[in-house]
């Protein structure tokens, strides 16, 4: 799930960081790959809450249909059974494959590591790394690369051996 982020400041923080952060992930994921035996594809993804049934999950995915084809008052009325109902928000993956070995990382998830302090998707609130901004607001390039490249090395290390 992504993180709460408490304060307008924090906010804020967290708009500067987030797409340098991603833009700096592929890139590293893709320096790794160019030496690594894995395979990588990226696919969007649907995240469900925790807990979330397969049944509910296709009941929501009906209703999503079910609304561009509805009259107004139709839709009305799906509109509003959705909003009681979990909803996914969208996610991207990295896929990695080598031989029968298959590898699934949520691409938001390191951002998120990235950007934030000790983060973990069971984090209540999180805390913005200030390192990676310098005196002056602006992101700082070289903190937030040597942070990058060293968590998606640790995601490199971690896969299993072949």
């Amino acid at each position: 799930m992504p993180p709460k982020i408490t304060n307008s400041d924090a906010w804020q923080q967290a708009e500067l960081l987030m797409q340098p952060a991603f833009i700096r992930v592929i890139d590293n994921i893709r320096k790794q790959l160019d030496a690594s035996s894995w395979k990588g594809t990226y696919q969007d993804v649907l995240i469900w809450p925790a807990n979330t049934t397969d049944e509910i999950k296709a009941l929501v995915n009906q209703l999503l249909q079910d609304i561009e084809t509805a009259t107004p008052e139709q839709a009305e009325e799906i509109r509003a059974t959705l909003a009681g109902l979990p909803m996914p928000h969208p996610g991207y993956h990295l896929s990695l494959q080598r031989q029968q070995q298959y590898v699934s990382i949520d691409l938001w998830d390191l951002c998120y590591q990235v950007c934030f302090l000790n983060y973990s998707p069971e984090s209540a609130e999180v805390s913005i790394d200030t390192s990676l901004i310098d005196e002056f607001g602006d992101v700082d390039w070289q903190c937030l690369e040597d942070k990058t490249k060293v968590l998606v090395e640790q995601v490199f290390a971690g896969l299993p051996e072949g």
